[in-house]
């Protein structure tokens, strides 16, 4: 049955809701970020002094050991930490590829409030296993059931959807993204601030954990208390109402203009590549120019402070299709800029054009994901567009940093800049721009 339309006070208090939950879902997630080295670090020390030669551990650093070695030239020993939290980053990005479909499956068929309320049950349990993680094992185990458990970014996605109406769903869509820039701006600075504060001797990373379980589960009694059911099917049309015949028809009919196989095929390839980079730029900044961790935080957060910006203003006006070639061209002279530049200036405007990428692009690929489904079945078309975005990530870091360390610097963001001109045909070759009606 075709359903009704929301008013726009309801509009407005639902989407508040989301906004708010995804900002203390991201800045909570956030957090453990700038704490990996430092993290990992103490792990190591812990387990060389008193942890069993067989453990865990250092089974993974004998592996990173074996996959240095097969480098062209030597990686220093202070990249172990930074290559044991990229493949930390690759198995949850894999797990959220793994359980994204079901997510968004399960959320179709059960409704997103329920689908929603099931995550965050796994996000407190992930964190609070992080908060009583006195071994590494326990902190693996604690990113194995957040990556498996971690859905509130498509489920987001898919309410801001339910709740939209093609003519409103860019700029919907855009006050998501930025949620991410507002989260990647200031959630990393303050969970470095707060691993400074010591309260548990056998965890010192146990304040900044314990705060982040705290909004973990602040949200999620926000969320129970105020957010309704989204799924366009709980609001069923009286069939007596001949006021809402016109939408009920535009509901029910559904033409395709993309089809998500391309949708996801672009999302896929565009995170490959964008992802390398990311992994591969704080090597870059310390080769070239010798920066500290905190330089290179202050060009990141320079980046995320121009995203949200940029989507704030911006891309919440620009129609999906556009967005996404604006965001290709700036990515792919980036590509090419970051393996030619020398200069300081070069790189912060490197950092200025994926600023704009960062921006636009997956944004706008999720706004096109979400045109181009069903309202019944748009919870599972969006939980495989993140998927495969998803395994992008997974990869990614893999193959740049084993390119970086290969051929160089200058070849690896050639190879990067030639991947994404690909991608851009796929963009101006193969996506449509969606019929609004």
């Amino acid at each position: 049955m075709a359903s009704d339309p929301l008013s726009q006070v309801q509009r407005r208090k639902i989407l508040k809701v989301i906004f708010i939950s995804l900002l203390l879902d991201l800045i909570s997630f956030t957090f453990i970020l700038p704490l990996f080295p430092r993290l990992l670090e103490f792990y190591r020390n812990l387990e060389a002094a008193d942890g069993p030669s067989n453990s865990v551990l250092r089974r993974i650093f004998l592996g990173l050991n074996t996959y240095k070695q097969s480098f062209s030239r030597p990686i220093s020993d202070r990249y172990d930490i930074v290559l044991l939290g990229g493949a930390l980053g690759s198995l949850f990005s894999l797990l959220q590829a793994i359980s994204s479909p079901f997510i968004g499956s399960l959320s179709d068929k059960y409704g997103r409030r329920t689908a929603l309320l099931w995550s965050m049950a796994g996000n407190i349990a992930s964190v609070a296993l992080w908060v009583a993680a006195t071994d590494f094992r326990t902190f693996l185990a604690s990113r194995v059931v957040g990556g498996l458990s971690e859905g509130n970014v498509q489920l987001a996605t898919a309410m801001a959807a339910d709740i939209s109406d093609k003519n409103q769903r860019g700029s919907t869509m855009a006050l998501v993204g930025a949620c991410f820039s507002i989260a990647f701006t200031f959630g990393p600075a303050l969970g470095a601030a707060l691993a400074n504060v010591e309260t548990v001797a056998a965890n010192p990373f146990a304040t900044a954990a314990g705060f982040s379980l705290f909004l973990i589960v602040v949200e999620t009694l926000y969320l129970y208390q105020y957010l309704p059911e989204t799924l366009p099917s709980s609001r069923k049309r009286d069939p007596s109402d001949e006021s809402t015949t016109e939408t009920a028809a535009s509901s029910e009919s559904h033409t395709r203009t993309n089809s998500h196989r391309l949708l996801n095929a672009t999302h896929f390839f565009f995170i490959l590549f964008f992802s390398g980079m990311e992994f591969s730029f704080p090597f870059m900044t310390y080769d070239l120019f010798a920066f500290t961790s905190s330089q290179t935080g202050t060009i990141l957060g320079f980046m995320g402070l121009l995203a949200a910006i940029l989507q704030g203003a911006v891309t919440r006006r620009l129609p999906p299709i556009r967005a996404i070639q604006v965001g290709v061209i700036s990515c792919t002279a980036s590509f090419f800029l970051l393996g030619r530049m020398t200069t300081e200036f070069g790189l912060w405007t490197a950092a200025s054009l994926l600023a704009i990428t960062t921006a636009t692009v997956v944004t706008g690929l999720n706004t096109l994901s979400s045109f181009e489904a069903a309202e019944s079945e748009r919870g599972g078309k969006l939980g495989n567009h993140r998927s495969w975005g998803q395994v992008g990530r997974a990869l990614g870091p893999i193959l740049f940093c084993t390119l970086y360390w290969w051929a160089g610097r200058d070849v690896v963001y050639a190879i990067g800049g030639a991947g994404m001109l690909g991608v851009g045909a796929l963009v101006f070759g193969g996506l449509k721009a969606p019929r609004i009606h």
